[in-house]
């Protein structure tokens, strides 16, 4: 029977299409699909004989190995690769004779052979009976092979066939319909929708290998990990962690995983390469801020303010307490938010475009040596479709504006979900800071605000790991309703969704603390209340960006240490559990019995059917996995300035691993072909252009800069007094810190009773500072020039501990006409802003213009500065191009003397 499957003995295979470097008995498969040994006579076992049969009738060889599960390797006939090298003939070869078809690489043999595969289809067995879905023509069933005129190129034909459609010797009807699967001329008015017009057609279900993958009907699909040479080399000189430091064999690497694999390797090194000198710079930044650690005049306030009592954090049993206890955090936001730390966010806006212009460059001259430069990848896959199905119709470019705007509002709900989930971030911060501050543990007490952030990080960190599923399948989802012509379409339009739906997971909770945190909370006496209860959130004395810097250092610690490990353990260990269930049990022989001889294609194919399954989001997602953390590096780079130093460190064990699990844990990728990293690039080059904004933003708003130097060139006693021998920073602090009668608190507001007995003599009550309009607390000038009566000299001594009396509520005196302070820039009569409120306002928004305007000029110099592409490709195409119209004048010349 011509259309049964081609199963033969493994020893009468052809060794034509053997790998070089292998044994020269050794059988070598393209595919193996693996299904489950179904019941004799079941619609699965129909729907998989008849998608066989549909490959064998194609020209396939398929080979079945049964053990628990039936195995079926496959290789295509050389004809298919014939025409797509003809196909795709590099325009500037065209002068090679046409006829001469050189070996095809491993990588586009798997490509092609994997595009057929998805693309075969078969009818729905289980709705009736058909034809193979080939029509015969009348000229056909007569036995003639009329393909005059149809314009197939001569690769297209059997060796049957002539290119003028004439026929030769050994054309049969069988032939031409079996190896080309053509609509003959005569009957192409009759396409697929007048063929479903026939009621013998018309219940039929065209099924794909992915549709049978759903039905299980197939289980798994995938290219074998041959024993070749440049495996053994990868396996042995790039899959390994001790190579850590050692360069990528990129060139290797794409002949055995294909471009686009090499091509994310090779960006993933270069930007590696490039970040290390951004972390050293951002180490020095933050060893410098180290060593001004105890130098800082704001910090030196801070830890003496011994009598400035802040008000309670909290609404319920909270104390007043001193701002010289949080002498320390202060210490550490200066060794954050300093001088340095500006230049270096500069410096980071400029380095993103350096990296990409430099990685442009680095591409092209790649691609350039892969001869891809000027590859088209639509073309290809019109002819990997003409090649499948010579009657394939070409999908036209559709666009629906009603579809794109139910696709755009539904991105828009869910980025609403994502900014509620910031939400109940805030709310749970809130909660958990006054839960906190009523602790009856000290320590959680003083540290009330410190450990809301963390714990607020942890659950921000779980939030990402769950809702980066969910975003998973609304992408989908969504791509499923713009129906994409393509492929690639389809994953270009996948990538802007979930990178935006992961940029609002990621950064949301950070964009709060950056940019609301302490600015939309109110005042004490008035503050914004979560219903109508909980208070938001107010920032420290000495700024909110060592909040920011916490957020960011625990979420990319875990997500770089947990994620990951597990990355790594999960597959390692699901490979070891499937290798322990499918190893074989060992038969005990019967005197006399010869031992078996076991197919030496079943071992290979079970060792790779063990290990992990790939898919199409493979690469995917490692790509987006750094993405995002090049976003956490250029950002919010001006309040973590050890982010590149940890990114650095990770992408180093990063390749490693990913080389580790390509190799050794999962199943072969299926090559794909690409000459650059696609809408990354353009996913890279906004991300630059918000961390510009970004930056700018962090250093305008969350920075204590802009307020610093406000007050050192307008209101320090270098200005007002011409002091020389004082810092100009002097008196900062409590310029900072606003004045809030106690009277004042609303009344549900439950505030120690009494105070104790020292505040008699140091705060008795608020009044204005003459001549300025501030609110200050009367007598609280006179302590810091004086000893109050009775008490010891040191400052930590009997004041401090009457002090603390007072912090924890003890009785002593009555509120009324005493004032604690708040950080904030407000009169005492009415709580309004003062003028330097408005001085630090409008020198914030200079300075984010400034700054935005003068790091875009300077992305913009740098972009022209280095051009994409280097001189040396150029010239190379040139005298290409040059040689081959010489040559072809040449051709000319001696055909017109012939």
């Amino acid at each position: 029977m011509q259309d049964a499957i081609l199963l033969t003995p493994w020893r009468d295979f052809p060794v034509e299409d053997t790998d070089p470097f292998a044994p020269p008995d050794e059988e070598k498969w393209d595919f193996v699909l693996v299904s489950n040994i179904h019941q004799v006579g079941s619609e699965k076992e129909n729907k998989r004989k008849k998608f066989l049969d549909e490959l064998s009738k194609k020209g396939f060889t398929i080979k079945k190995i049964e053990d628990k599960k039936l195995f079926y390797g496959v290789r295509a006939p050389n004809q298919i690769f014939q025409k797509y090298q003809c196909l795709l003939r590099n325009p500037d070869r065209m002068l090679q004779n046409p006829t001469v078809h050189h070996d095809i690489p491993v990588t586009t043999r798997i490509r092609i052979v994997n595009f057929i595969l998805q693309n075969t289809m078969t009818p729905d067995l289980g709705k009736g009976t058909a034809p193979t879905g080939v029509m015969l023509s009348r000229d056909l069933q007569q036995g003639s092979c009329p393909v005059a005129g149809t314009g197939i190129p001569s690769c297209l034909t059997t060796p049957g066939e002539d290119a003028g459609g004439g026929r030769k010797p050994g054309c049969s009807s069988d032939k031409l319909q079996k190896r080309l699967g053509v609509i003959l001329p005569g009957r192409e008015h009759m396409g697929r929708e007048q063929s479903f017009t026939n009621p013998f057609r018309s219940a039929l279900l065209p099924e794909k290998l992915h549709d049978l993958m759903k039905k299980k009907v197939f289980e798994a699909t995938f290219p074998l990990h041959e024993k070749e040479e440049v495996r053994e080399f990868l396996k042995e000189k790039w899959a390994r962690w001790r190579d850590i430091f050692c360069q990528q064999p990129i060139e290797k690497i794409r002949c055995y995983f294909g471009e686009k694999v090499a091509l994310y390797f090779a960006w993933l090194g270069w930007y590696t390469y490039l970040l290390g000198i951004a972390a050293v710079v951002g180490l020095v930044v933050f060893v410098a801020g180290i060593t001004v650690f105890n130098s800082s005049q704001v910090s030196k306030e801070i830890c003496e303010a011994h009598n400035t009592i802040m008000c309670p954090l909290c609404d319920q049993k909270c104390p007043f307490w001193l701002l010289s206890d949080t002498c320390t955090y202060a210490k550490v936001t200066h060794m954050i938010d300093n001088e340095g730390t500006v230049l270096f966010a500069m410096f980071m806006a400029i380095w993103a475009t350096v990296f990409l212009e430099l990685w442009k460059r680095q591409r092209a001259t790649v691609v350039t040596n892969w001869d891809l430069y000027r590859w088209d990848e639509e073309e290809e896959e019109l002819a990997m479709e003409l090649i499948n199905n010579l009657q394939h119709e070409p999908r036209q470019y559709q666009h629906s504006y009603f579809c794109s705007t139910i696709v755009l509002l539904l991105v828009l709900v869910m980025i609403a979900v994502l900014i509620g989930i910031a939400h109940a971030l805030v709310i749970y911060r809130v909660i958990a800071t006054s839960l906190f501050a009523q602790s009856n543990f000290e320590f959680l007490r003083e540290q009330a605000n410190t450990m809301a952030v963390m714990t607020g990080a942890v659950l921000h960190y779980i939030t990402i790991v769950i809702m980066t599923k969910v975003n998973r399948r609304v992408a989908l989802y969504l791509c499923d309703l713009e129906q994409p012509r393509t492929f690639s379409q389809r994953e270009n339009n996948f990538t802007v969704k979930i990178f935006t739906f992961q940029f609002f997971t990621n950064f949301s909770s950070l964009i709060y603390i950056a940019f609301f945190l302490g600015r939309i909370n109110g005042h004490p006496g008035n503050y914004v209340r979560i219903a109508g209860k909980w208070r938001l959130e107010e920032c420290h004395p000495s700024g909110c960006i060592t909040d920011l810097f916490i957020q960011m250092a625990i979420i990319m610690l875990l997500k770089q240490t947990i994620s990951n490990v597990m990355e790594y353990l999960i597959p390692w260990i699901a490979h070891k559990l499937r290798k322990k269930q499918q190893r074989p049990k060992k038969r005990s022989m019967m005197l006399g019995e010869d031992e078996e001889v076991e197919d030496p294609c079943k071992r290979q194919w079970l060792s790779n059917y063990q290990l992990n399954e790939v898919n199409v989001f493979s690469l995917f997602d490692e790509f987006l996995e750094m993405v995002i953390q090049y976003s956490f590096t250029t950002i919010f780079v001006a309040a973590f300035p050890l982010a590149p130093l940890l990114a650095f460190c990770n992408n180093l064990f990063e390749i490693r691993l990913d080389a580790i699990k390509m190799m050794r844990l999962h199943r072969r990728m299926v090559p794909r072909k690409a000459k650059d990293i696609g809408i990354w690039l353009q996913v890279l080059e906004a991300i630059g252009i918000l961390a510009v904004i970004g930056n700018g933003l962090v250093i305008a708003i969350t920075s204590d800069f802009i307020p610093v130097q406000v007050y050192k060139y307008t209101y320090s006693p270098c200005m007002t007094e011409n002091s020389t021998g004082v810092d100009c920073l002097t008196g900062y602090i409590n310029q900072s810190l606003s004045v809030f009668r106690i009277q004042d608190f609303e009344p549900h507001t439950k505030v120690p009773e009494m105070l104790p007995d020292f505040v008699r003599d140091e705060i008795k009550e608020c009044s204005l500072k003459p001549g300025n309009g501030q609110v200050v607390e009367q007598g609280s000038e006179a302590a810091m020039q004086r000893k109050p009566p009775g008490l010891p000299s040191d400052p930590h001594g009997g004041s401090r501990d009457r002090v603390q009396r007072l912090v924890r509520g003890e009785p002593g005196l009555a509120l009324t006409g005493l004032c604690c302070r708040y950080r904030d820039y407000r009169n005492a009569d009415d709580y309004s802003y003062t003028v330097q409120f408005w001085h630090i306002f409008a020198a914030r928004l200079a300075f984010l213009i400034l700054f935005e305007h003068v790091a875009l000029c300077v992305k913009l110099i740098a972009a022209w500065y280095v051009p994409d592409v280097p001189q040396s490709v150029k010239n190379q195409f040139l005298e290409r191009k040059h040689s081959n119209l010489r040559k072809e004048l040449s051709m000319m010349e001696y055909s017109t003397e012939v």
